[in-house]
């Protein structure tokens, strides 16, 4: 199980076609900051119905959006 599984879960009980969290909810999620690595487990979105797109620093957001298969 990958540490950032409770996110993706999380994205797909939601349903939404897209949607916006900010890094504190993704906190509350996952019981920890996201760190550089997410950066390489975001791909796992896609297993889960969705991809990462725009991860805002300045804004402290991560936007996912429903992949289409």
């Amino acid at each position: 199980m990958s540490k950032y599984e409770p996110l993706w879960k999380h994205l797909k009980a939601n349903g939404s076609s897209a949607l916006k969290l900010t890094f504190e909810e993704i906190r509350t999620i996952l019981g920890f900051d996201i760190d550089h690595s997410f950066l390489t487990y975001k791909k796992e979105a896609y297993q889960f119905g969705y991809q990462v797109g725009k991860i805002s620093m300045k804004e402290k957001h991560v936007t996912f959006n429903r992949s289409t298969k």
